[in-house]
């Protein structure tokens, strides 16, 4: 039994999924090499899909995959832009794909962004014509947009629309805000091509990832076919797969709630899972749960496992236990690393603990694994440098020390457009003030100078938003400080809906580092993972909860304020909440403890939620994976 209606393939991850889209792109343009006849790809510039891109690289230059007989279209491209700008999708495909494989340039087809206005329709019928003229799209590629959007095709497009200019919503230009650095930065129209195109293709691979896709996908799969959720429509195509990871498949119902389709493989996890699910379904405790609400509610074989109420102890234990007000152990100190991606991720997401982990003598290290810099406005820059020029000033400094940075950077600034790179001295600067304000808050939690350290991982200083793949220097980067402190326990973050990577990108440096710390001959560290500024843990999945007073809580919010460059308005907030950071954090702790409260667990002001690696995934959910590696 299942409630999808169309086909979705799930993977433990983003690359593996990755790796399977660009197996099947292979084995289109292999098949069609085979009959003599080129394989026309359809394809979208999205910081989703450059895994895929990166293998078929890979691919080309290890295997000798040929592109010589490929043509390409691309999906859309924002209208009016520059095509050299590093925003428009043409820099994106030639900087991420295109220039590394041997296709030939008469083959490659994309809107223009700088297409005259009067000249838009001409230039769409003739992309129409140049699809139809090669026989159509053999396989499309494109991701899952954060309102169901396909392209640049929004909520309300026809399912017969064709190549065409169409304006934004303000969703799509939110999700669009950190490539261009501002939401007002992004532009308020883009040329796409139409969903009729796109289902006329005869493969169709969509890429979802990251648990704020999820609820798109449930409905996407699981619901009707709507104008208002535009990648509903495949539904319908006889050839379309929706490859997802396990958080974006998260929410439909072979994942949220497997039992309502019929027998399940029943272990613990799933059994947290479902009797949690069962008391928010029905607003009750865990404890006051009867026969009859597993029975009526497709729980009738979990039950029948020592019956509802040993079934419900049981997991209400688990979860007593997982609250701690020693998040490190009672018995003695411990040497604690708290791996912060970005310079305000530890007290945004664990600030609470950390201050506690301080105050109970622990030697507690904190490690800022990027500069932060991207998320520093220029407006910042600029205080700071009169703020430096008036201190040379007061201070008798020579106008000659100081007079040339700040000539540089008030020329820089004033000439600065949307979206350039700024340059190595502006650079320092942003990553000086973010510097300096993790070292405030740090200071503020507790944390002598001597504990802070600052790894500046080079992958993050490309100066965009994209960033580098991770590479050895990374990796170099986190082991050593491992090394220098040798911790018993690690605070990472696990929060992989992070809009620009950095968390993904952190993670897997800081595992494949912990691999080789531990390779070393140094013991393995407990390893625990909070969650970024986005996302909160499944209660299922919790391992550690620690309780936060009032006045814990107010503290963590200090803490947070000290970064003031990130204060009433960030940077790259994300297109789904508009809230500061400080007030995420604190009403998801707020709200893990009322859910805590609501299944019958003591009543706490605040909880910051944690999870042990290696994650623990169910059989159930093991089952549902595609073929892939094997799962940790």
């Amino acid at each position: 039994m299942s409630l999808e209606r169309a086909r979705v393939t799930i993977f433990q991850d983003s690359r593996t999924a990755a790796t399977a889209v660009a197996a099947r792109v292979a084995d289109v343009i292999r098949g069609r090499a085979g009959t003599g006849k080129p394989a026309v790809l359809g394809l979208a510039a999205r910081q989703t899909l450059v895994n895929v891109y990166m293998e078929l690289v890979r691919m080309h230059r290890e295997e000798g995959l040929d592109f010589s007989g490929v043509i390409s279209f691309n999906l859309d491209e924002y209208w009016p832009i520059n095509p050299a700008a590093v925003q428009s999708f043409r820099t994106w495909m030639h900087e991420n794909f295109l220039k590394h494989v041997n296709i030939s340039a008469a083959n490659i087809h994309m809107p223009l962004g700088d297409v005259p206005e009067q000249e838009i329709p001409d230039h769409c019928q003739r992309y129409e014509e140049a699809i139809t003229e090669v026989g159509g799209i053999d396989i499309q590629v494109l991701r899952v947009g954060p309102s169901g959007h396909i392209g640049f095709n929004e909520p309300g497009s026809d399912r017969h629309s064709r190549t065409r200019r169409v304006r934004l919503d303000r969703m799509t230009r939110k999700d669009a805000a950190a490539d261009f650095f501002g939401e007002e930065k992004v532009p308020e129209m883009a040329i796409t091509v139409g969903a009729r195109t796109i289902l006329s293709a005869r493969e169709i691979c969509l890429l979802a990832f990251g648990e704020h896709k999820a609820s798109v996908i449930r409905r996407a799969v699981e619901g009707g076919i709507s104008a208002h959720l535009p990648v509903s429509f495949f539904q319908e195509h006889p050839n379309a797969t929706y490859y997802v990871d396990e958080a974006a498949a998260a929410e439909i119902t072979r994942m949220a709630a497997p039992w309502m389709l019929g027998p399940c493989q029943w272990d613990d996890l799933l059994t947290r899972q479902a009797v949690i699910w069962l008391a928010g379904k029905l607003g009750k405790p865990i404890l006051k749960l009867t026969d009859e609400d597993y029975a009526d509610n497709g729980l009738a074989d979990l039950r029948a496992r020592g019956g509802a109420y040993n079934v419900s102890t049981s997991v209400f234990r688990h979860l007593m236990e997982t609250i701690t007000g020693h998040p490190a152990g009672g018995e003695r100190q411990h040497r604690i690393v708290v791996l912060s991606p970005h310079p305000d991720d530890d007290v945004i997401c664990m600030g609470g603990t950390m201050m506690r982990l301080i105050e109970q003598g622990h030697d507690v290290h904190v490690a800022y694994m990027v500069s932060g810099f991207l998320s520093v406005f220029d407006h910042d820059v600029a205080k700071y440098a009169d703020f430096v020029r008036e201190f040379n000033r007061i201070f008798g400094l020579t106008p000659e020390q100081s007079a040339g940075i700040e000539k540089h950077i008030e020329k820089f600034l004033w000439q600065k457009r949307s979206g350039d790179v700024d340059s190595p001295e502006v650079q320092a600067i942003k990553g000086l003030i973010r510097r300096t304000e993790a070292v405030d808050a740090a200071k503020f939690c507790g944390l002598d100078e001597e504990h802070i350290h600052f790894l500046d991982m080079p992958f993050y200083n490309t100066g965009k938003v994209q960033k580098l793949s991770i590479g050895g220097s990374d990796v170099a980067a986190v082991r050593d400080v491992l090394e220098q402190i040798r911790p018993e326990i690690i605070f990472a973050a696990g929060d992989m809906s992070d809009p620009h990577g950095t968390h993904r990108l952190c993670q897997e440096a800081g595992l494949s580092a912990l691999e080789e710390h531990v390779a070393a001959g140094n013991p393995r560290p407990t390893l625990w993972l909070y969650r970024g500024a986005w996302q909160e843990w499944p209660p299922e999945q919790i391992d550690m909860a620690v309780p936060l007073s009032p006045a814990e809580l107010k503290r963590k919010r200090y803490a947070i304020f000290r970064h003031q460059s990130q204060k009433d308005r960030a940077m790259f907030p994300g297109p789904f909440d508009s809230r500061e950071f400080w007030q995420r954090a604190e009403e998801r702790n707020i709200g893990t403890a009322r859910l805590y409260d609501s299944l019958g667990l003591p009543e706490y002001h605040a909880l910051e939620a944690f999870v042990r690696w290696p994650l623990k995934r169910s059989a159930n959910a093991v089952a549902q994976l595609s073929d892939s590696p094997a799962v940790l």
